[in-house]
């Protein structure tokens, strides 16, 4: 597939990743969206290379596109706030060490948890 010049262009950047948003032109003179995520790789010898991932986003998607993001983000931000959290975003992040007691309450966790809560998507689907 040929791809066309960008009508509009963002760039987002974060961290190893870049994101960008690019409008584009269909042959019938429509547009739509590209989201190409861009990952930096460092190879052994010090060169660098990159990995890309696309999606492309036609007109008729937008609405449930944006309505299943909307509702993704605001579930994670309502179960686990906007702080992050990760090893290699904090630097004082101490790993809990896995003693019984953690055994334990990890197993009790995992009985109680309802299968019936969660939704397996496909990324077809979205």
């Amino acid at each position: 597939m040929m791809e066309k010049e960008e009508i509009h262009s963002k760039v987002m950047r974060a961290g190893r990743r870049t994101y960008f948003f690019d409008v584009r032109e269909t042959k019938a003179g429509d547009y739509y969206l590209t989201i190409t995520e861009s990952k930096k790789f460092t190879n052994d010898d010090g060169s660098f290379h990159y990995k890309k991932h696309k999606i492309y986003l036609y007109k008729e998607d937008f609405l449930d596109f944006k309505d299943n993001l909307s509702e993704m983000v605001q579930y994670i931000l309502d179960e686990k706030g906007a702080e992050v959290i990760s090893e290699r975003h904090q630097k004082d992040y101490k790993r809990e060490e896995n003693t019984e007691e953690n055994s334990e309450e990890a197993a009790v966790k995992d009985e109680n948890t309802d299968s019936s809560s969660f939704t397996d998507i496909e990324f077809e689907d979205i």
